[in-house]
């Protein structure tokens, strides 16, 4: 079952849309406007009937009202001329009525039946409508109609209806028309039924778009027939399909646009989370999600972005806290090694030298006068000292890391603290320490005892980096209510990144590769966090005269 679920393709969202749309939307519209059509043409089919009929059964009306019409007119000449007396008389009035008859072509009296029969041939054959009365003398009285006014008259009411009228006589002659062409009519005569009803109208033909139907009457003996022409049945039926496809194309499309643009916010949008996620995995922490936000933006991917982008700010924050904290391990570690180093390099001399000269001390199968001892207890005593300071140095660092050293501010003679500073040097390597400070110097506010321990770093860092034999210069001067005490010694020019470096632990001029002078790379870090515990400040420059220049800065007391 894996095996089949990994074979198969895995859509996008684009194409599962386009699957559902197709689905969902196209089949049930085709399907519908196909149903839609289908009622459609048998409505119509049905309409076109049902209308054949009606036009057939007005125009049967339309004789019957001709025919009674034109009778009654007939019946009233004929006893017009009964009361003229003379020959000449009834052709005048003959004459006179057929000006002032409308449809009339011609009205003449014949005088046998026979003369009837050929004008009523003669008429058929013209297609021209005729009527006849027998008047009490036996002759007859004709009205011949004109044919193009009478069809006027019998489809006026249909002269915007497009189908074709025959009406025709018992020998299928046809007496009156509307829209008539000749091939139509054939082809219609030909498909007139043999054995007809009578009275009723019947539809015929073969097709079922195209109804044809025909209405035969005894009294008169006519037949009237109204053909649908391919024309009617394109304009009711197919112009109507093709107005339900187009309307359901319409709608499809309408529809495809506007899921167009639900789904161009919607792929957009979820790609931008894709994006985001992929980016994520990356180790990319501060990326976020920048929706296109419209009336189409579903709500629940607006939450799902702003909660991922919380989450990534959440997972950014934390990957730079856990930075922070590894380079706290990383320095820690560092620490600790250094501390190694340190305590191997600098904690083993004095040690070395302590054990050596108190071994001498002790020993009894020697002599040792009195000088040999003072120096011995001397020696001792400075390593002892070193030691000391080399303890309180790394023994006040976690207090500075911590800023949690303690400091006794009190006010302070800083020339005293310089020179008190200078007497704690054991070793000067033949450098002179000059100290420039006016002899009414105000006192400064800071720790006596730390403020030495200051002093003293500094002026073996200067010792241990001058030029041989180079003095040590110490500048105090006032600017307002600070005192500014400058240290500085003459050597190599120290470049601007390594400035930067120096106040950090274990740092050092000379590296761990080319180191030349002993140290623990201590002082200047314990410096400046005992002199910022001060409320002072030290700065560290260097130029071409001066190799390195230690600037501190205290506050003067406001005790005169």
């Amino acid at each position: 079952m894996k095996k089949l679920n990994y074979g198969l393709k895995k859509l996008k969202i684009i194409e599962q849309i386009a699957i559902v749309f197709f689905i969902a939307v196209v089949i049930p519209m085709s399907i519908s406007g196909f149903i839609i059509n289908n009622i459609n043409q048998q409505s119509v089919r049905h309409q076109l009937r049902e209308s054949a009929i009606l036009v057939a059964s007005m125009v049967s009306d339309e004789v019957d009202f001709f025919l009674k019409t034109n009778e009654t007119t007939l019946a009233q000449i004929a006893d017009t001329l009964e009361y003229l007396p003379t020959r000449k008389s009834k052709e005048l009035f003959i004459k006179e009525v057929s000006k002032k008859y409308p449809n009339c072509e011609d009205i003449t009296i014949v005088r046998t039946p026979q003369e009837l029969e050929k004008i009523t041939d003669d008429a058929y054959i013209n297609e021209k409508p005729i009527l006849s009365t027998q008047m009490k003398d036996g002759s007859f009285l004709v009205i011949i109609f004109n044919a193009n006014n009478w069809d006027n008259q019998l489809f006026k009411s249909l002269e915007n209806d497009n189908r074709q009228i025959y009406i025709m006589d018992k020998n299928n002659h046809l007496i009156a028309s509307h829209n008539f062409t000749p091939e139509v009519f054939k082809e219609t005569i030909e498909m007139l039924p043999t054995d007809m009803e009578v009275e009723a109208p019947v539809i015929f033909g073969d097709e079922k778009n195209q109804p044809i139907v025909y209405l035969h009457r005894n009294n008169p003996d006519l037949t009237i027939v109204v053909n649908t022409t391919e024309n009617i049945a394109k304009h009711a039926i197919i112009d109507n399909r093709v107005k339900i496809i187009i309307s359901v194309l319409a709608a499809i499309l309408s529809m495809m646009v506007l899921i167009g643009f639900y789904i161009y916010y919607l792929y957009i949008n979820i790609r931008q989370l894709f994006k985001a996620v992929i980016a994520l995995s990356k180790g990319n922490y501060q990326r976020q999600i920048r929706l296109i936000t419209s009336s189409f933006t579903p709500f629940e991917i607006v939450f799902l972005a702003n909660e991922f982008n919380n989450m990534a700010s959440e997972i950014h924050k934390s990957y730079l806290e856990l930075k922070r904290k590894n380079k706290e391990l990383k320095e820690l570690n560092e620490f600790r090694s250094n501390l190694l180093d340190t305590v191997s390099h600098e904690l083993r001399t004095p040690l070395t030298s302590i054990q050596g000269y108190t071994s001498r001390l002790m020993r009894q199968d020697i002599v040792i006068d009195d000088a040999m001892k003072q120096k011995s207890l001397r020696i001792i005593k400075e390593q002892s000292e070193k030691l000391k300071r080399l303890i309180d140095d790394l023994l006040t660092i976690p207090d500075i890391e911590g800023m949690r050293l303690r400091t006794v501010t009190e006010d302070v003679w800083l020339d005293k603290v310089l020179e008190q500073a200078e007497l704690l040097l054991r070793k000067r390597d033949g450098h002179d320490i000059v100290v420039n400070i006016a002899d009414n110097f105000p006192m400064v506010l800071a720790d006596k005892g730390r403020l030495e321990q200051v002093f003293v770093n500094l002026y073996e860092n200067a010792i241990k980096y001058s030029y041989p034999e180079s003095p040590i210069l110490v500048e105090v001067v006032q600017k307002g209510a600070k005192a500014v005490i400058k240290i500085k010694n003459k050597c190599d020019k120290i470049s601007k990144k390594k400035l930067d470096t120096l106040f950090e632990k274990f740092v050092r001029l000379d590296d761990n590769m080319t180191r030349t002078t002993r140290g623990t790379g201590l002082g200047l870090f314990i410096v400046k966090g005992l002199i910022e515990a001060m409320d002072g400040s030290i700065v560290l420059s260097s130029d071409d005269e001066f190799g390195f220049c230690a600037t501190i800065t205290l506050n003067i007391s406001e005790k005169e």
